[in-house]
């Protein structure tokens, strides 16, 4: 999936030359916490916080600090034709919100955390009603394709699946989300072959 996909496009933008309260106004108007900061036609001149805003705005009400000096000079942007999993090791990485979606330096969107997460929610259809079995397989060539099988000849009807990144070992565990359904028999079935079931949800 790219990051155009889900990206906030023609976002709520600010100039360098606002203020801290205006800046923070719109924030608290638009139910926002990120605020791209523009040029002349939409080119980027840096990234505002809520987070930092409010930092800012007691010291600006005791000295001469301004919306200016808060701005984030060179944030860490993203290409509208990137993938969503590069946004999403940047935010992760880098400890950030949210990020501008930039072509040629000029500002085209907006993603954050939420967006990544509301994909990945839906991608693994954690909002549909659903169940779920977590099964412990092994590094032979035909484990998992083994354990595919089990499923799907008790009837399971994989919405799909997640796994837990590589680790020390020669196993790992996957997690098969299902159309919602009785999952003992699948459990059992898949123990009898030797397979072991950490969870299994209805």
């Amino acid at each position: 999936m790219k990051i155009k996909a889900l990206m906030i496009p023609d976002p709520i933008t600010i100039s360098e030359k606002s203020s801290i309260t205006e800046a923070i106004e719109l924030m608290k108007i638009n139910s926002i916490r990120h605020l791209p900061v523009v040029g002349k036609n939409k080119a980027l001149k840096g990234f505002i916080t809520l987070s930092v805003l409010k930092q800012g705005l007691v010291q600006s009400m005791i000295g001469e600090l301004s919306l200016a000096d808060l701005i984030i000079k060179d944030p860490i942007t993203v290409s509208p034709d990137e993938d969503i999993e590069i946004a999403a090791q940047k935010i992760y990485k880098n400890k950030i919100g949210g990020m501008p979606v930039v072509v040629r330096n000029k500002i085209v969107g907006i993603i954050t955390v939420t967006d990544i997460l509301g994909a990945f929610i839906n991608m693994m259809g954690m909002l549909t009603a659903s169940s779920r079995i977590d099964v412990v397989v092994g590094d032979a060539q035909d484990s998992f394709k083994k354990a595919l099988q089990i499923i799907h000849e008790m009837d399971g009807d994989i919405i799909s699946i997640g796994m837990t990144a590589n680790r020390k070992g020669p196993k790992r565990t996957y997690y098969f989300r299902l159309s919602s359904c009785k999952t003992d028999i699948i459990k059992n079935a898949l123990e009898k072959e030797g397979f072991k079931v950490e969870s299994a949800i209805d």
